[in-house]
């Protein structure tokens, strides 16, 4: 699993010129799923997500969590962050799983990060042409890889 996570003032997703989902202060969660992933990578993630310690404290550092404070979390899907760009110009996405992989697991990392964060999480749509609008708070934007955790 691939997520491309930023800390955000406001973020919202809109399909067919409706917003389906909106959160104020928290982290909108880019996710490219692959067939290699599993249970174990959504936990880890899940977990490594809201405990990052990317929010400010009271002296202005960047010490305290999702968790700690209470923010709300949007997560949406995008198998372009498994795009191959090393031949030619043109991305492959051979490495993104098919939706009958990639669906289940995108739930499964919902409902994961829901139970982690203890309160409803924002979704697009699996598969929908989106259209995602935010404000990056900072800018922080923080790429973690499950498959190669640093």
């Amino acid at each position: 699993m691939r997520a491309v996570i930023q800390r955000v003032s406001r973020a919202s997703v809109t399909v067919d010129e409706k917003i389906i989902a909106e959160i104020s202060n928290g982290l909108l969660i880019l996710l490219g799923i692959e067939d290699a992933d599993n249970q174990q990578d959504i936990e880890w993630l899940s977990r490594k997500i809201v405990n990052l310690r990317i929010f400010y404290d009271d002296k202005g550092v960047m010490n305290k969590s999702l968790l700690e404070v209470q923010g709300d979390a949007l997560v949406v899907s995008q198998f372009t962050l498994h795009a191959a760009t090393k031949k030619g110009n043109r991305p492959s996405y051979i490495k993104a799983a098919k939706p009958d992989v990639a669906v289940p697991m995108y739930e499964n990392f919902v409902r994961q990060l829901e139970n982690d964060l203890g309160k409803k999480v924002g979704t697009g749509i699996f598969g929908a042409d989106m259209k995602v609008n935010l404000l990056n708070d900072g800018p922080v934007t923080i790429i973690i890889d499950t498959k190669n955790k640093e």
